[in-house]
């Protein structure tokens, strides 16, 4: 299979992504495209897709630059440094998430969003 490449837009951030081969990443990668606000918390953005996954491998701390699920709330996350549920310098969602992608280069630029931006999804 070839890769899944997403791009991510948020105001003036624009980044790339790969997904993963899972079954979440196939879901969000269907739903695609959405425009969609976003909120944060910590060095977290999220906001509600309209996927519905079960938990595929959860995972209680992420990496940087992780692409998580939320499956309580339907959410796409995106990580890039600690959450308010961190501990030292971990990055740990607010319950587990399954990981499905990564961002390519550097998921700090994600800093500049706020809530409320729109962010666009949309396959490379």
């Amino acid at each position: 299979m070839t890769a899944r490449r997403i791009h991510i837009t948020a105001g003036s951030v624009v980044a790339e992504a790969v997904l993963d081969d899972s079954v979440t990443a196939g879901l969000v990668w269907d739903a695609l495209p959405l425009a969609v606000a976003a909120e944060t918390w910590g060095d977290e953005i999220y906001f509600a897709i309209p996927v519905k996954a079960k938990p595929e491998r959860p995972r209680e701390t992420v990496d940087m630059g992780d692409l998580g699920y939320w499956p309580p709330g339907s959410a796409f996350c995106i990580f890039f440094g600690p959450t308010p549920a961190s501990r030292g310098s971990e990055i740990r969602p607010a319950s587990p998430v399954n990981v499905f992608g990564k961002v390519a280069g550097d998921p700090t630029v994600f800093n500049k969003v706020r809530s409320g931006t729109k962010v666009q999804l949309e396959r490379a």
